[in-house]
């Protein structure tokens, strides 16, 4: 490839690298930083395939990009999952408390007794 053309193209997956690491410190949500995570492995890997070291390109896709991205979204899977359940019991701990407070204890009256 003519020398021009290698430059644009370097020029242009920096820029796409510098980008999405960008909008994975700003994103809003969690699953939107992983994955622009994953595309600024993606980037890199591609980067470094062009500056012909193909072994460290495809490590750099197959960990940083893939990997790292499968374990991020099971972690934030998993925290879901706590987040809900303490969600849960602490709706129901609040539920219990509350109807302790609101339950009168019903009196027997001596008309309710048989004989």
């Amino acid at each position: 490839m003519s020398g021009t053309l290698v430059t644009v193209l370097n020029t242009f997956v920096i820029i796409g690298a510098v980008a999405s690491a960008i909008t994975a410190v700003h994103a809003e949500r969690l699953i939107s930083s992983v994955l622009a995570l994953a595309a600024t492995g993606s980037f890199i890997g591609l980067e470094f395939i062009m500056l012909q070291a193909p072994d460290v390109g495809i490590a750099e896709v197959s960990v940083g990009a893939i990997l790292s991205t499968i374990l991020y979204i099971i972690a934030l899977r998993k925290c879901r999952e706590v987040e809900r359940q303490m969600k849960t019991d602490e709706y129901l701990k609040s539920d219990l408390a509350d109807s302790d407070k609101t339950q009168t204890p019903v009196k027997k009256d001596a008309s309710d007794k048989k004989d």
